[in-house]
């Protein structure tokens, strides 16, 4: 039998057993670092990366601004995101992003960070903890996932237990809190503490040989100590950059685009950027009611902040290895409601990759004058997973272990093929 009869066979077999048929030569990436850029409440896709010529007032449904060209034929932007939109041959809007989340924010934002729907018995990984456990870190003493944003079991490990954990800032340039001495610690008293801590640790692991929490929590802290001691830490002195950089960055949240672009330099494999801790503004992308008014502030910060970092990983040579990626946990209708805000949308919605390796400089999927039907090429959340760790370098079927039982990295995510060269 010759490779193609047994692959076709395989395949048929495959589908008669109920069988998951993942694409197991799917093209692989080369990404070393992904930068995942999280809009917190659900950005408009009509607002923003996927902007039609209909108008709309708050009250007659479409889009709220004017649209522009972009560097990628046929495809608009809001008038917004000018700097994006010159730069736009170097993302890729995935325009058919869908699911079947609507009312519930957690489980959106469950759903856009691990991939999977919620399960009453197993606690799945995020992203950042599946590609932090898959690639492993890249630098001795630097941690593979950094969170600049509030701790939460979404972000977290899952069943992959601390070793594929975050650690976590909420104060772009003090840095981890959990990592920073109190005041008037000296090295001396720190070592001291250090070693009578050390005696209890190896008390309990040894108490509890066959406990593999306790192993993990363990190593966990041990490495904390060490990116405490080392050169990690001085990633957060963003002080230390050319002012006129810092400046092209724009307000807090490029100052944290800044940080993970230092972060990625120093060899950190996945950092997630929240983009608005607190929802200063009152509402973040949730933009029901008056928050519409004003959501032209956040995309235009959003339009420094990331043009900032496409340019600035450019300079540096860090583009082409480190994967960008803007999500968020669903989309807006092209309807306003009582308010002249938008309620939620699941069923068509945009997220952007940019860099990575990818073939940049085209979008995937397209849909309707108001951006709510899928027209071609819909590209599911397990899709979207898929293509993301294929460009990292890993098969959306390796498996991942939940005790003895295996768990496919994808939710039986297909990568989108046409963005690997």
């Amino acid at each position: 039998m010759d490779r193609r009869s047994f692959i076709a066979k395989s395949t048929l077999a495959t589908a008669a057993l109920g069988l998951p048929a993942f694409a197991e030569a799917s093209p692989l990436g080369k990404a070393e670092h992904c930068i995942s850029i999280w809009l917190g409440g659900g950005m408009s896709q009509l607002d923003t990366f996927d902007a039609k010529p209909t108008r709309g007032d708050g009250k007659k449904p479409g889009c709220y601004y004017d649209i522009i060209e972009t560097a990628i034929p046929g495809v608009t932007f809001c008038e917004h995101l000018p700097r994006l939109a010159k730069l736009a041959g170097r993302l890729v809007p995935v325009r058919s992003v869908n699911h079947t989340v609507i009312d519930e924010h957690a489980a959106a934002v469950n759903r856009m960070h691990t991939g999977r729907p919620v399960s009453g018995s197993v606690t799945y990984p995020s992203l950042g903890s599946i590609i932090s456990h898959c690639r492993g870190p890249v630098a001795e003493g630097v941690p593979p996932y950094v969170l600049i944003g509030y701790p939460s079991a979404t972000r977290g490990p899952g069943f992959l237990g601390p070793k594929a954990g975050y650690v976590y800032l909420t104060d772009t340039e003090s840095g981890p809190a959990g990592l920073t001495r109190a005041a008037g610690i000296t090295d001396e008293r720190q070592a001291r503490r250090e070693a009578l801590l050390g005696e209890l640790r190896a008390d309990f692991v040894k108490a509890n040989p066959d406990n593999k929490l306790v192993r993990d929590y363990d190593d966990a802290l041990g490495e904390g100590f060490k990116l405490q001691r080392g050169d990690f830490m001085k990633a957060f002195d963003l002080k230390g950059e050319p002012g006129a950089l810092r400046s092209d960055y724009g307000d807090e949240f490029g100052q944290r685009c800044l940080l993970a672009r230092r972060l990625v330099q120093r060899g950190v494999r996945f950092v997630e950027v929240g983009f608005n801790l607190n929802f200063v503004n009152g509402a973040g992308w949730d933009t029901h009611n008056g928050a519409q008014v004003e959501q032209h502030g956040l995309i235009q910060r959003l339009d420094q902040g990331v043009a900032a970092l496409i340019a600035d990983l450019e300079k540096e040579r860090l583009l082409e290895k480190t994967l960008i990626l803007i999500s968020t946990e669903f989309g807006r209708p092209a309807a306003f409601d009582g308010g002249g805000g938008r309620g939620h949308y699941g069923k068509a919605f945009t997220c952007v990759m940019a860099g990575g390796g990818l073939r940049t400089g085209q979008a995937v999927g397209t849909t309707d004058a108001l951006a709510q039907k899928i027209e071609a090429e819909p590209c599911s959340v397990p899709d979207l997973f898929a293509t993301v760790v294929a460009a990292m370098g890993i098969k959306p079927s390796k498996n991942m272990m939940d005790g003895e039982r295996p768990v496919p990295v994808t939710d039986k995510g297909v990568a989108v093929g046409k963005l690997f060269v």
